[in-house]
Formats: C-alpha cells, sequence, structure tokens
C-alpha cells in the first residue's frame, strides 16, 4: 500500500436488485477495506436514468444492509452530481483535451468501412476522431476526450490480474463524456466521483477491466490520483456468460443472507464460516484471512 488513506467504494447501477454476481463485488470492495482499516463507501451509480428501476436503489441498500454491508458514509447518488461532472467537462474543453462531436454511430460505422474497418458483432467501432478538427457546420451530439496525447499503450497493473496494457485510441478511440441524448457517460461519472471521494482503491468485477484504461487517461487528463484496480472473478450463469441482470440474474435472497454470503466468499476463495452464524459474525470472520491471503498482489486467481 501506498501512502494514501485507504478508500474503497461499491458502486452498484440501480437498473434492479443485486444478485450473487454483484454480491462477490460488494462483499470483495468491504474485506478489502476492512482488512486495509480503511473506509467503506457505497455510491449509487444512477447517472444512465432510462436504465434505473424504481426502488432497485432502496432494495439495494436494503439488501447490503441484511448481509451487514454498511457503508461508512451516507451513500451518494449521480444523479446529485450533474455541476461536478459539467466542471470536469468544461475544464477538459478549455484545456482541448476534449470537443465537441456531430457523428452519430452511422457515421462512424461508414468512416470505418472506409477504412476497411468491419463492424463485429458485439463489439463496439473506435472512433476514427472525425471530429477532432471541428464539427465542419454539423450540430454537436455528444463530446469526446482525445486519446491522443497520451503515450501509447498505457500499461498499469492489476492486483489480480497483474500486468495490463490498451492502446486506447486504436482500441477504443475518443471515447464519450456526455451522450448525444445530454446524459453523462459512466466513464466520466466515475472517474470525477472517485476523485472527489478520495478513493484509493477500485475492488469491482472483471468484467470491468476493459475500462480501466479509460478511466486512467481520464484521471490524467484531470490531474487527478489513479486508483489501484483490482478485478474479482465472475459469477457465470448456467450458460457461461457473465450472470447479471440483462440475462435475467435473480436477486439474490436477503432473508438468507448467510447463504448469500457464503456462497460469494466460495468464490473467492474465502474459507467457508462455520454454519448457524448471522452476517455481522461471518464478516468478522473472514477479515483476518482477507488480510492474509488479499494484501499481497496477484493473489486472487480469476
Amino acid at each position: 500500500m501506498s501512502g494514501r488513506a485507504y478508500v474503497g467504494r461499491f458502486a452498484p447501477s440501480p437498473t434492479g436488485p443485486l444478485h450473487a454476481g454483484s454480491l462477490v463485488a460488494a462483499l470483495a470492495s468491504w474485506l478489502d477495506a476492512r482488512a486495509h482499516g480503511g473506509r467503506w463507501l457505497v455510491r449509487i451509480e444512477d447517472v444512465d436514468t432510462p436504465r434505473c428501476v424504481p426502488g432497485a436503489a432502496e432494495r439495494i441498500l436494503a439488501q447490503l444492509q441484511a448481509c451487514a454491508l454498511l457503508p461508512d458514509e451516507t451513500p451518494v447518488r449521480q444523479t446529485s452530481r450533474g455541476a461536478a461532472y459539467q466542471a470536469a467537462l468544461d475544464g477538459l474543453l478549455n484545456a482541448g483535451l476534449a470537443y465537441p462531436c456531430a457523428c452519430s454511430r452511422q457515421d462512424i460505422a461508414r468512416a470505418q468501412a472506409a477504412r476497411g474497418i468491419v463492424h463485429r458483432r458485439h463489439a463496439a467501432l473506435p472512433y476514427p476522431g472525425t471530429c477532432r478538427d471541428g464539427l465542419q457546420g454539423r450540430t454537436a451530439r455528444a463530446w469526446r476526450l482525445r486519446t491522443d496525447r497520451a503515450a501509447a499503450p498505457l500499461r498499469w497493473t492489476d492486483r489480480a490480474a497483474g500486468p495490463q496494457s490498451q492502446d486506447v485510441e486504436q482500441e477504443v478511440g475518443d471515447f464519450v463524456l456526455r451522450r448525444a441524448d445530454g446524459l453523462w457517460a459512466y466513464q466520466l461519472a466515475v472517474v470525477v466521483d472517485d476523485a472527489w471521494q478520495g478513493v484509493s482503491d477500485v475492488v469491482r468485477g472483471q468484467d470491468l477491466l476493459d475500462n480501466t484504461a479509460r478511466q486512467i487517461l481520464l484521471q490524467q487528463a484531470l490531474g487527478v490520483p489513479t486508483p489501484r484496480y483490482l478485478h474479482t472473478p465472475l459469477v457465470l450463469a448456467p450458460d457461461g456468460e457473465k450472470l447479471s441482470k440483462q440475462n435475467g440474474a435473480e436477486a439474490f435472497d436477503e432473508s438468507r443472507p448467510g447463504e448469500a454470503l457464503s456462497a460469494a466468499a466460495r468464490l473467492l476463495g474465502l474459507p467457508l464460516p462455520q454454519s448457524g452464524r448471522g452476517p455481522a459474525e461471518l464478516l468478522a470472520g473472514w477479515v483476518e484471512p482477507w488480510r492474509a491471503a488479499w494484501i499481497a498482489p496477484s493473489t486472487i486467481q480469476g
């Protein structure tokens, strides 16, 4: 650990209640904070309002409480943070690190096809930088971060997955900070909020590993610290795909929190606790094994 005080966070999107996979991420984040003697925060990432389900945020907080995963501060909702995101975007625009973009998805596909790049199913097309030098009389739809100002490839080390690298300009392109529908993009919101809350360590599911390079580039552009990252194993559905709300994952049963926590701990490789104990006792019994097993890097096996 560096000299920074440890601050961790769990940041669910209220698109539905927590399921077995999201409980793994919550437990991992909570235990890592406790093992380091740090603080643990909960942030409701409701910036994508069309996808949010009424009552889901309240259900998520109730599920965490049932499992004795209690944050050290009152949870924050991203929908209250719009002014901070606007200030960050304004700073990037003034520094020449962001720009307005008029391109639709069809425009991007045509531009890449002209370069011989074929759109693969389920894969996002890298943005080719069409509007970097101006809108050419068109109307702005979104705002993007320039990815051609940083050294490539970007390299970092994940505490579980080890050394990582990504050429963001080639693999992703200039990515969106504010969307065409006026909503703030996840990448900007999460970076601004992590910096504001002093987050030192991000512990989250392995499905978010690919986001890390973009977030580090944005942290560098904004001049804010880069947290350490640790990505945990995923819970898989019977078809081998990631268990998620999109593929019908059911909420875990908060009336039986001990069973839900034990299943999550099993995936993380923690020793199984004795049966018949309440959530608070289970968690207390896991902090020391976590401290011993997880402080060293690259000890979590995906």
